[in-house]
């Protein structure tokens, strides 16, 4: 499902409970030692996913450890992301050559917690959402803004290092399936990236969005290529 809001070069994998064996590697099941069973069973998932969509690049299984700021320390040459909610679990990776940064997020498809939006939206983007319930009422565009916003941080934070507030991006959506970022933080890397394309999908009672940086090929000057496409 996940595969629909990818560009060409990133590989994927998904699952919608945790009934298969996922067994993990040592140093993963120490981390996990303690934790309540739900949550082993969704992280052995996880990088079961994860596993899966390293073999599609010609990878072979080894452990994924958290790296700062929670996300998967991935093998070099490679980019992902890995996101879980009820229901679901997906990772994706690609090469870094071809892509730059990677950043997905689920949500259930249903409205955020009451009194969660105003921590999450600015007044302008309230005002947006506002606008497309006007036109799509059954679409839960509050939990989609989130959504949005956390698949973006994941795909920025690799590069800055550092923590993105909801406050900090300013994200606008169509109708069509397709978002746009604009990062406003303070202090922001100098190499960081200020703006992200992305793309969103609802289906089987999910919330979908993907965000992929693609490469410029070599010989161009131009900005890298923000692909519409998709740590945890």
């Amino acid at each position: 499902m996940i595969e629909e809001i990818l560009p060409p070069g990133v590989r994927s994998s998904e699952a919608f409970d945790d009934l298969a064996p996922a067994p993990l590697f040592p140093e993963e099941a120490a981390l996990m030692a303690g934790r309540r069973p739900r949550r082993q069973a969704q992280f052995a998932t996880a990088r079961a996913c994860a596993r899966r969509s390293l073999a599609e690049l010609g990878l072979p299984p080894a452990p994924l450890m958290p790296g700062a700021g929670g996300a998967p320390r991935w093998p070099a040459g490679v980019v992902g992301s890995i996101t879980h909610c009820d229901g679901y679990r997906a990772a994706v990776v690609a090469r870094s050559a071809e892509v730059a940064a990677l950043g997905i997020d689920a949500e259930p498809a249903e409205p955020l917690p009451r009194g969660v939006l105003g921590l999450v939206a600015s007044d302008s983007e309230r005002a947006a959402l506002e606008r497309l319930a006007a036109g799509g009422p059954e679409l839960c565009w509050d939990r989609l803004l989130f959504s949005a916003k956390e698949a973006v941080y994941k795909a920025w934070y690799p590069s800055a290092e550092r923590w993105l507030g909801f406050a900090d991006a300013d994200v606008r959506f169509a109708p069509s399936g397709t978002f746009t970022a604009r990062l406003h933080p303070s202090e922001p890397p100098p190499d960081a990236p200020t703006h992200f394309e992305g793309r969103w999908l609802v289906r089987n009672g999910l919330l979908l969005t993907a965000v992929a940086t693609t490469t410029a090929p070599a010989g161009h000057d131009d900005a890298p290529l923000l692909s519409a496409a998709g740590g945890e």
